[in-house]
């Protein structure tokens, strides 16, 4: 007997999902979908700093998603050291069974206030226009993060006190990564440019 694209060999093909982006919503619930939506911005932020970086080859976006990527090992270390179980609700389809930090908030409050320190530093050079569109553009990302935060509990991915230490944790993180950014390798990038 030939196999089909449904069966081979042995016997019908088990099909699992790839869960990178799986994230589920209670059916019917067009807020809960919403928010599952825009529980991916994660992913959304990780593929357009790969993107930029590939293309643009910039020192300054290469640290900032380093930073990223130094915020989300640390979640995942306290995430396994802690190991608080996450909301009640079936964990078959999560990637860790533990919840306590959201990796989620963590990752956007990381980002969102090093993007907001990025973009105001410079502020005083600027005129009161591009100022309002700094504050107009820092107050949309402060919203998201804010959005994505709020999914994790809605969705009953996270409790609440593990989306706010998550968030807090990811906001100071993300200053402390903004500070050494300033204070320690932008100083060097025009020398590390140079090689």
């Amino acid at each position: 007997m030939a196999a089909s694209p449904c069966h081979d060999q042995a016997g019908p093909i088990m099909w699992k999902a790839v869960s990178l982006t799986y994230v589920e919503y209670p059916a019917g619930d067009l807020i809960g979908k919403l928010l599952a939506y825009s529980s991916l911005m994660p992913v959304f932020i990780g593929v357009s700093f790969v993107t930029l970086i590939l293309f643009k080859r910039d020192l300054h976006t290469m640290s900032f998603f380093f930073g990223l990527v130094l915020n989300e090992i640390t979640s995942l270390a306290i995430k396994y050291s802690v190991r608080q179980p996450r909301p009640c609700r079936s964990s078959e389809d999560l990637a860790t069974e533990f919840g306590m930090p959201s990796s989620h908030a963590q990752f956007m409050g990381f980002f969102a206030v090093y993007f907001i320190l990025l973009l105001n530093v410079r502020a005083y050079a600027l005129s009161s226009s591009d100022r309002l569109w700094n504050i107009a553009i820092s107050a949309e990302v402060a919203a998201i993060a804010i959005v994505v935060s709020y999914s994790r509990i809605y969705l009953m991915y996270h409790t609440t006190m593990q989306v706010l230490v998550g968030f807090l944790l990811g906001t100071l993180l993300g200053v402390l990564w903004f500070l050494v950014n300033r204070l320690f390798l932008a100083p060097k990038f025009f020398t590390i440019a140079s090689w």
